[in-house]
């Protein structure tokens, strides 16, 4: 015989191994009963949201006069789960179209030379022109609203399929319909394009022996070039250093903490979080540039060169000169799926090192300087850089 106690201990534990196995089975297996299967409810209430989008799509297929095509239907349809985000940044791409993202991150691609956002308001808006681009040359400028391509009308346009109009073989023409704030009529630019070929550093030594170092996008090859530019011009013996990051739309964070590591000492550079809060932090390593700093910043310079102004700001590590950047605080993942096509989810916040998250705010240069107006009869020579000379009469002082 069984005790009361055993008895009871055994009733226990029937009770507990019958509740693990009920979780189990409606919470984490799928078994099979016959022909049929038992699932979680979560994915049973999955399967169902499936069974709907393909309904609709059937019914789409079988009814709508003009005809539809199935890949089509499902490239909108993960189109339209990013969407509803409302986050510019976050988008599905079909094959073709990753391949063009893939193209046109690796520095070369044929085109006119912009790097564009989709705004809140559904504008397609320029972040920068690319330098020595034809976009550039055309007088493309930062915040412009881009409303139209040739005839097609972009206002509402996915961020994707409007980079694709704008993009196209070299030698071709494109024609850009432009809202700029302060102009009270639509700009028309009739622009050639051309294979874009980034040369994303460049150098000199200025008078009186100040380095000058032009970034203009921080490519995978950003970091090693920097300090190779950088090596030269410590062999050249600089006093100084500027760094000019306007109009620099940013890249690959990791080519942006290649760079920290060459003028920022040991210590934070940028941490960020994600959903969970989960923090992850970026640091600088020990060593850094032994020479004043100052780094030029407008409202094209975004992302990561945000990331790099901000650790020089919070650090104290140099001034910034220029105007307020940008204002893109986030980081996103790329990821390719088996059949070629992708997708590109913001992920995560990132904040200096003084926990300031600087999404749609921007950094406050130490000193503002306005750029120099300029009238369209106006003469090249005559075209002064302010922000750079001011730059230089700061770096002047520091050196003395």
């Amino acid at each position: 015989m069984i005790s009361k106690n055993k008895a009871a201990m055994i009733g226990v534990a029937l009770v507990l191994i019958t509740a693990i196995l009920t979780f189990m089975i409606t919470n984490t297996f799928e078994v099979v009963m016959g022909e049929r299967v038992v699932v979680s409810k979560a994915d049973y209430e999955n399967m169902k949201d499936v069974e709907k989008l393909l309904g609709l799509k059937e019914y789409i297929k079988n009814n709508y006069v003009e005809g539809a095509d199935d890949d089509k239907l499902m490239d909108g349809a993960m189109k339209g789960v990013f969407e509803a985000l409302e986050d510019p940044y976050s988008i599905y791409m079909t094959a073709s179209e990753f391949k063009s993202m893939n193209e046109s991150t690796s520095g070369n691609f044929g085109g006119i030379g912009v790097i564009v956002t989709k705004s809140e308001e559904g504008y397609i808006t320029v972040v920068a022109p690319v330098e020595d681009t034809p976009g550039e040359k055309a007088g493309i400028k930062t915040n412009d609203k881009i409303i139209k391509v040739d005839d097609k009308d972009l206002i509402g346009m996915e961020l994707d399929k409007a980079v694709e109009l704008i993009k196209g073989k070299p030698g071709t023409k494109v024609t850009l319909t432009i809202s700029r704030d302060k102009v009270p009529q639509p700009m028309t630019f009739a622009i050639t394009r051309e294979m874009i070929n980034q040369k994303a550093v460049k150098s000199e030594l200025k008078e009186n022996e100040i380095g000058y170092i032009r970034l203009s996008s921080f490519d995978s090859d950003a970091g090693k070039d920097f300090k190779r530019e950088l090596t030269s011009l410590k062999n050249k013996k600089m006093k100084g250093l500027i760094l000019d990051l306007r109009q620099n739309p940013g890249g690959y964070v990791s080519s942006c903490l290649e760079i920290a590591d060459e003028l920022l000492g040991e210590g934070m550079v940028v941490y960020t979080e994600d959903i969970d809060k989960n923090r992850q932090v970026y640091n600088s390593k020990s060593g850094g540039l032994e020479v004043p700093l100052i780094i030029l910043v407008d409202g094209g310079s975004a992302s990561a060169s945000e990331i790099l102004s901000g650790a020089v700001k919070d650090r104290k590590a140099g001034l910034l000169i220029g105007e307020k950047t940008f204002g893109k605080g986030l980081v996103q993942s790329v990821e390719s799926l088996k059949d070629g096509s992708g997708f590109k989810l913001t992920t995560q916040k990132y904040y200096t090192p003084n926990g300031i998250s600087i999404n749609k705010i921007g950094i406050e240069p130490n000193i503002e300087v306005k750029p120099m107006e300029v009238k369209e009869d106006q003469r090249q020579e005559d075209i002064k850089d302010l922000q750079l000379e001011k730059a230089i009469e700061e770096m002047m002082k520091q050196i003395k």
